[in-house]
């Protein structure tokens, strides 16, 4: 798995002419930044005596955190495999009738399953753009550059997973499921852009 290999690894993968990992895996990589961030503002507030009042709130911020961030570091290589699914598909035979409508059929499939990858990766990120606001409001006020950077890394990160979705979607036939999770892409994006505006506004008031 790419997280448990040094960074230069994945960088260098990503430069080359290889078709994986790509944007999808990206996509995942900086909504998990966007969480670690998140989990730091919140490291960095727990046990401290001048917030002793959110204490509570500061410890269900982390565990939120932590499990968004473990659910994107997956969803890293999640990408790489659906994309060789697809890829696989692709290179089926069609000499016949028959082949050609079994590669058809295994494509579209493989298709949906590389959609839900990036589908889910925006989610996350809509996740983490919520926990950026928590950690802007209760957080330590020295820390809280960091809960800006992320909810830019999250909303980033959330529209880059969306256009991985859309380059999917626009292959797939199934008009019902295309028009479904299209919708609720737009959704997520409109949410995320207003948590990014709320949240750098309260960063910049609380920088002074």
């Amino acid at each position: 798995m790419y997280v448990e290999k040094p960074m230069i690894v994945f960088l260098d993968r990503l430069a080359s002419r290889s078709p994986e990992p790509g944007g999808g895996s990206v996509s995942a990589l900086v909504g998990a930044l966007g969480a670690a961030l998140v989990s730091m503002v919140g490291n960095l507030t727990l046990g401290k005596e001048k917030y002793a009042d959110v204490q509570d709130r500061v410890e269900e911020l982390l565990k939120s955190s932590e499990r968004a961030r473990s659910e994107l570091q997956d969803l890293i290589q999640k990408d790489t495999e659906v994309y060789a699914e697809v890829s696989a598909a692709f290179k089926l035979p069609r000499d016949t009738e028959e082949q050609k409508e079994e590669r058809k059929a295994r494509v579209q499939e493989a298709l949906k399953a590389a959609t839900e990858v990036p589908f889910l990766i925006t989610e996350k990120c809509l996740e983490v753009a919520r926990l950026s606001l928590t950690a802007a409001e209760i957080g330590n006020v020295g820390a809280v550059s960091d809960a800006g950077v992320a909810v830019l890394l999250a909303e980033a990160a959330a529209q880059s997973g969306a256009l991985n979705v859309k380059i999917n979607v626009n292959s797939i036939e199934d008009e019902a499921f295309c028009s479904e999770k299209w919708r609720r892409v737009q959704e997520i994006l409109e949410e995320a852009a207003e948590l990014r505006e709320k949240v750098m506004r309260l960063t910049y008031e609380k920088l002074g």
